[in-house]
């Protein structure tokens, strides 16, 4: 069902405390990559980074600690296990009782890290302990805030919520950005305590507009309040004339609870597309290389030669350009199709992958030395990833969400999207982790792997995906059924669900 609605109080709340989330979560990744290479924040908690940082003389290592990319990673692991309760939560609490609940642990973990950044402590498990409560706040909040924008919002509000979600994750990131690069100039950590203190503001305001969140009417009836929920949707909707919307609700939740197994019936071979789409988009999604851009810019720029504060000059332009293109992606999603954008944002994020190596490689070779950097170099480098971003932010960034939620049949939707999440999650935990160690090993040939990784994604592409623009999920199993390869595992379809669900 597709409920075409009026812009109501309901709608504009949902769409604020999108745009307050993703502008949470935006900074928060944002300001965790540029503390974790201040030298205030080293000296402080991880002193032997620091003194790693200054002797080796090879650039290449020296932020070589896996206690360094803990900090970063914790984050992802806590959300893949915060995600997998989440969905116990919802159906306890509801969609905006678990909100609530991810606004808890977000606000702890930035209380933690004002004490700790302010005070003689010099805990760095505790630090970590910070993140993984953010994390936990993350898993909660993103899996609900997406089921309630699927629930709440009018038919012609919700793609534009989801892709205003991206924006403003990549709005976060430049704004975190630009404190960065206020902070490095602040003596005595008092730059980063205000950064933490605004990110306090900013959570303040986001749980604001989430507590103004009605609950979702559908979450109500899964839970057998059918009263409760035709009186929220009035609420939503600002209007009586609800019947028709509320009876489609009805019949949803009938249709769910006929849905047996969903997650055996994903293993059967009639939807090998879906599971083999399921892990292999978020797989690729990030050995694209992009989230060693997008965590670790200040370490990656100081790695390759920068000083600190045009390490986080760049970023800061870095950022920008990130979210200026994932602007552009929110017009020109539905204009091309969805195998061109990622095609042609494959090819320019490969050209670009080139490039830098080529920029590192014939600067610092094999050994790593540093010495001064020609001007040549900072352009290249700089103006490389910036359009390497741009690739990722028009092509698969967005489509990395949207072309499994076209993808994912009924039957199997809730399955294999749980599995897209997750996965997503914890091949994100898995690259943080161990980027600061593939760089000191594979030197300039790490950007060689990520270039070889995305010919392989293109091939994929290319081969195995089809258009998924304007086309139905009833339109989609056809097409599985004539094409080359997928026709030998789907068969026409069996009906075992009534034509209303």
């Amino acid at each position: 069902m597709t409920v075409q609605g009026k812009f109501t109080r309901g709608v504009s709340c949902t769409y604020i405390a999108t745009a307050l989330y993703g502008l949470v979560f935006g900074y928060h990744l944002g300001i965790s990559g540029g503390m974790s290479s201040m030298d205030f924040f080293l000296k402080k908690f991880l002193y032997e980074v620091y003194e790693q940082e200054k002797n080796i003389k090879s650039s290449y290592c020296k932020f070589d600690s896996q206690i360094l990319t803990l900090y970063t990673s914790s984050l992802y692991l806590a959300a893949l296990i915060a995600s997998v309760f989440a969905s116990f939560l919802n159906r306890l609490f509801g969609r905006r009782g678990t909100i609530v609940i991810g606004i808890a642990f977000i606000f702890v973990s930035a209380f933690f890290r004002v004490y700790l950044l302010g005070s003689s402590a010099k805990h760095v498990w505790v630090l970590i302990l910070s993140r993984i409560l953010f994390g936990l706040g993350i898993g909660c909040t993103h899996q609900s805030l997406s089921m309630y924008i699927s629930e709440v919002a009018p038919g012609q509000h919700r793609r534009v919520l989801d892709m205003m979600l991206q924006l403003a994750i990549a709005t976060g990131i430049f704004v975190a950005n630009v404190f960065n690069y206020i902070s490095a100039k602040m003596e005595n950590g008092e730059g980063l305590c205000n950064s933490v203190r605004f990110e306090i503001c900013s959570i303040f305001c986001y749980s604001l507009f989430a507590f103004m969140l009605h609950e979702s009417p559908y979450s109500w009836i899964e839970r057998g309040f059918h009263e409760i929920a035709k009186k929220e949707l009035i609420g939503i909707r600002e209007t009586t004339d609800v019947e028709e919307e509320f009876k489609d609700l009805m019949a949803a939740n009938e249709c769910s609870k006929a849905m047996k197994d969903p997650w055996i019936s994903l293993l059967k071979r009639q939807y090998r597309p879906q599971l083999t789409f399921s892990i292999i988009i978020p797989l690729f999604q990030q050995l694209t290389g992009i989230n060693v851009i997008i965590f670790y810019a200040p370490i990656l720029l100081k790695s390759i030669g920068f000083g600190a504060n045009a390490s986080f000059l760049y970023a800061m332009i870095i950022g920008g350009c990130n979210a200026i293109a994932t602007l552009v992606s929110i017009f020109i999603v539905n204009k091309f199709s969805r195998r061109t954008l990622f095609l042609k944002g494959g090819i320019q994020m490969f050209i670009c992958q080139i490039v830098i190596t080529v920029a590192i490689a014939c600067k610092f070779g094999l050994d790593g030395n540093i010495g001064m950097l020609p001007k040549w170099y900072t352009i290249v480098v700089v103006c490389g990833i910036c359009v390497y971003v741009a690739g990722f932010a028009w092509s698969w960034g967005p489509l990395g969400w949207l072309v499994p939620s076209e993808i994912f049949s009924l039957e199997v939707r809730s399955a294999a999207q749980s599995i897209n999440v997750s996965l997503n999650m914890m091949f994100t935990f898995v690259i943080a982790q161990i980027f600061t160690t593939m760089l000191c090993h594979m030197k300039f040939g790490l950007f060689i792997f990520f270039a070889c990784m995305l010919i392989m994604m293109n091939i994929f592409i290319y081969k195995l995906l089809l258009e998924t623009k304007g086309v139905s999920i009833e339109e989609m199993h056809v097409m599985w059924q004539n094409h080359p390869y997928w026709k030998k595992f789907v068969k026409p379809i069996d009906v075992t669900v009534s034509d209303e669900c």
